[in-house]
């Protein structure tokens, strides 16, 4: 890609943009550096619709995946700042919708992003390891990648395994350097540890990803349901939205109701040794997992004394702690150093593993109406 990109002929109705499918942890899609797409932002939106295949809830004419962690886009570009080496664009592109949000992070599609740049040329590989300073411009977070290049080049073979992934992989480590507030300004965007809504005791937390705790119990379930039981309980899932609409205003976001922040993750005791059990909406259906920077903050949420999270948490001794999150599909284990400062609690540390892989790498093709190309 460092030759220039190709963009079709005018003898073509088809903008073709170079791009790789990535897998990042337990998502996937297309990256792009972001010289190759539009600069303005409403016809870079358009474009990545198209690319994606919405709105459409197969997305039939388009890449994506027909689901949430398969409609995910990654934006990679050599940093300006001095405080980074590359910045990452994450983008959610609705399925049903036409709609793309850069509001939140991504973590899973995060830990594709040094992967990609070390393919793309953007990264020198520098040793056995290469570590990179990534800023995510969703939100302003930074943090520090390693990824394995043994002999100078990206390498995705190895023995980390990660639950919701067939298979091992290299190790991609991210330790997030400033999650706290990422989206809403705070760690606790309401100032409380734990609110009421309409009866129910939540805890509004945003340590990298705000979301929306609550007890399973509270909304009638146990927590160890299965996702696709918990999609087919239409009233449920309406009764949540308006739970996630009435936090989202009194965590500063406003109207939520066309974003994806914040999630609501339903919680119960832990069932297989882990720290606490999961059920996450993101936001209307129930992640088959659970995401990267929503792990971190519902972890962190557990470790809060008073917290909703906190009186059904089985918390290791040591510190810092090692968190396993329980959800659907296994368990997502998050290095966690929180301490009581003088103004209430502060993270000093949250660390965790992902792997990725490339997968194919070409070009997306997009109708020349949409956009011609530079």
């Amino acid at each position: 890609m460092m030759g220039g990109s190709d963009h079709g002929s005018p003898a073509s109705d088809q903008t073709a943009i170079p791009c790789t499918l990535m897998r990042g942890g337990t998502s996937k899609g297309p990256f792009f550096l972001g010289r190759d797409l539009p600069v303005d932002v409403p016809t870079r939106d358009r474009v990545l619709l198209a690319t994606m295949g919405s709105p459409d809830a197969r997305q039939i004419d388009g890449i994506g995946g027909a689901d949430p962690l398969t409609s995910k886009v990654g934006i990679v570009s050599r940093s300006t700042r001095p405080d980074a080496d590359l910045e990452f664009l994450f983008a959610q592109v609705s399925v049903d919708r036409a709609q793309v949000d850069t509001t939140p992070n991504c973590g899973n599609m995060l830990a594709a992003a040094v992967p990609f740049a070390v393919e793309e040329g953007l990264i020198r590989p520098n040793g056995e390891t290469t570590t990179v300073r990534v800023l995510t411009v969703n939100t302003g977070l930074l943090a520090d990648i390693t990824v394995q290049t043994p002999d100078g080049r990206m390498t995705y073979a190895g023995d980390c395994h990660i639950d919701g992934v067939p298979g091992a992989h290299a190790p991609v480590a991210i330790h997030f350097l400033n999650t706290a507030g990422s989206v809403c300004k705070a760690l606790l965007p309401t100032g409380h540890v734990i609110d009421d809504i309409d009866g129910i005791s939540v805890t509004c937390i945003d340590n990298g990803m705000p979301v929306v705790i609550l007890g399973a119990t509270a909304v009638g379930k146990t927590g160890y349901e299965s996702c696709d039981d918990l999609d087919a309980d239409l009233a449920f899932k309406r009764r949540l939205e308006e739970l996630r609409i009435r936090a989202g205003q009194m965590m500063g976001l406003e109207n939520v109701a066309h974003r994806v922040v914040p999630k609501i993750t339903l919680v119960a005791p832990p069932s297989h040794g882990g720290a606490i059990s999961t059920r996450t909406f993101i936001p209307h259906v129930c992640h088959g997992s659970i995401g990267v920077l929503g792990a971190v903050s519902v972890a962190t949420a557990c470790v809060l004394p008073g917290s909703m999270p906190a009186a059904l948490a089985v918390l290791p001794a040591s510190t810092p702690m090692r968190l396993a999150v329980e959800h659907p599909s296994g368990e997502f284990t998050v290095d966690l150093d929180v301490v009581m400062g003088p103004d209430g609690p502060e993270v000093k540390r949250a660390a965790l593993l992902r792997t990725a892989r490339k997968l194919l790498k070409g070009h997306a093709f997009v109708p020349a109406a949409i956009w011609p190309g530079r």
